[in-house]
């Protein structure tokens, strides 16, 4: 167990807890390097589907904690806050494995942004949805005008951060922010259910499947190109003749490839 974050990965599926409910899971430097610690382990677990949920009925996610930016000098907020947390979502993001997002909770500011990096969301009935950043006189920073637009639509990124429009569960299913909605403490099992339909599919295609959607998204789209190139070239006898050659300090054969 990493500080405010659990991992427990039983046989397919991975699951990953906000575990900081007295904070309302706001998170924390703490906290943002065991999501990257959580999401390196289950990029190279037997694992083929992630769940992403928080503890408690009350918040999903809060957003990032105020305590833990606020006394920051500009210069330390723009290169280590804001940029840490990118590279955490970006982790989560372009996790090999599907991302289910349970919002059990509200969902406001950087909790949705991170719920954003799911590729499912499944909204409790009760939680709130929100970007409530320039109420504080702070932008969207862990990709809430870029991640976010590109998987909700922009307008409705637009009324939660520039109009600090607040969603029920219901509006944000019509808006396409949340994929589905569920009675309230009925989320996890919801996922849990899919995650086994997932977890029954071929994990190669579905791997393949997440990459190239990321990349039609603008997601990765350079990683994506070379890795699928990375993997065919891997799988090419011509490597295998490569390595020999360059293992006996000879030049390689090519011919009849």
């Amino acid at each position: 167990m990493m500080e405010g974050i659990r991992l427990e990965i039983e046989d397919a599926i991975a699951l990953i807890t906000l575990d900081r409910p007295a904070k309302l899971n706001a998170l924390d430097r703490k906290m943002m390097a065991g999501l990257a610690g959580a999401c390196r382990e289950i990029e190279h677990s037997a694992a083929r589907v992630a769940i992403l949920t928080g503890q408690g009925s009350k918040c999903f996610c809060a957003g990032g904690d105020i305590s833990a930016w606020s006394a920051d000098t500009p210069e330390e907020f723009g290169r280590f806050w804001i940029r840490e947390g990118h590279q955490v979502f970006d982790q989560l993001a372009r996790l090999r494995q599907p991302l289910i997002a349970v919002l059990n909770g509200d969902c406001l500011g950087g909790g949705l942004e991170l719920a954003a990096c799911a590729d499912y969301r499944i909204c409790e009935r009760h939680a709130r949805l929100g970007q409530p950043e320039s109420g504080l006189g702070i932008i969207p920073g862990w990709s809430g005008t870029q991640r976010a637009v590109r998987r909700f639509g922009p307008q409705a990124v637009r009324r939660m951060a520039l109009m600090g429009e607040m969603f029920d569960a219901e509006a944000a299913l019509a808006l396409r922010v949340v994929d589905r909605v569920c009675a309230t403490g009925e989320g996890l099992a919801m996922a849990r259910t899919l995650a086994a339909q997932i977890a029954n599919r071929s994990p190669q295609a579905s791997e393949l499947t997440k990459m190239l959607i990321n990349a039609a998204e603008g997601e990765e789209r350079e990683r994506v190109i070379e890795a699928i190139a990375g993997q065919l070239a891997a799988g090419s006898p011509d490597l295998a003749k490569g390595v020999e050659a360059f293992r006996n300090k000879r030049k390689p054969d090519f011919s009849g490839s």
